[in-house]
């Protein structure tokens, strides 16, 4: 009796993957946008401090706000819903203070964007530790998170690599980044898939 009782309580982080499967469409359009940014970025090198600034501005309010939807959608699961608000908050602060700021300098810059990658890395690094149990080999959300705290860290430690160098960084770091995220959009989609499978297979 004790084991069918174990093995009919629910599982924590079973309603973690299912709630963030349910948003797998708001994961992939994260990944796109990151990937449009950084060709963006690639594709003018010699992209001007004020257009660098109005760039990343939308990229981070797009991506903050694809975010937050998914965090409200995810909400009446038991999953960490709340660290996807909190990163999709910071994703719009930063984009907001870059753009009530358009005549901030390179320097300025560099410590935003910088903040913003390691804080959201963190939170992703959190949201993929809590996931553990249930997604198994899921190694994209830890990497992206890594991805992050690491390219903030890098830019903030070396805030003097130049206009060019930081355009360059930037856009191959948003690439990657999306890149993980998009893969993570459709594993999440493949875990929804055969999930909604099991209970029909099993009836029948």
């Amino acid at each position: 009796m004790e084991t069918e009782r174990a093995t009919d309580r629910p599982d924590d982080s079973a309603f973690d993957t299912a709630s963030l499967s349910q948003n797998w469409s708001m994961v992939a359009l994260r990944g796109v946008a990151a990937i449009l940014f950084g060709i963006l970025a690639l594709a003018m090198p010699g992209i001007t401090l004020l257009a660098l600034v109005l760039l990343f501005g939308s990229y981070a309010i797009i991506e903050g706000i694809l975010t937050i939807v998914a965090a409200v959608r995810g909400r009446a699961g038991h999953g960490p819903w709340w660290l996807l608000l909190i990163e999709g908050l910071v994703s719009v602060a930063a984009g907001i203070a870059t753009f009530a700021l358009p005549r901030l300098t390179a320097l300025v810059l560099v410590y935003i964007i910088g903040a913003w990658a390691v804080v959201t890395g963190a939170l992703e690094v959190a949201s993929a530790v809590r996931l553990r149990k249930e997604i198994r080999n899921e190694w994209w959300l830890i990497l992206s998170g890594v991805l992050s705290i690491v390219f903030g860290a890098l830019i903030m430690f070396a805030p003097g690599a130049g206009a060019l160098a930081l355009v360059l960084w930037i856009g191959a770091y948003s690439i990657m980044f999306g890149a993980l995220l998009l893969a993570l959009g459709f594993r999440l989609r493949s875990w929804q898939t055969d999930h909604t499978r099991r209970p029909m297979a099993r009836a029948a």
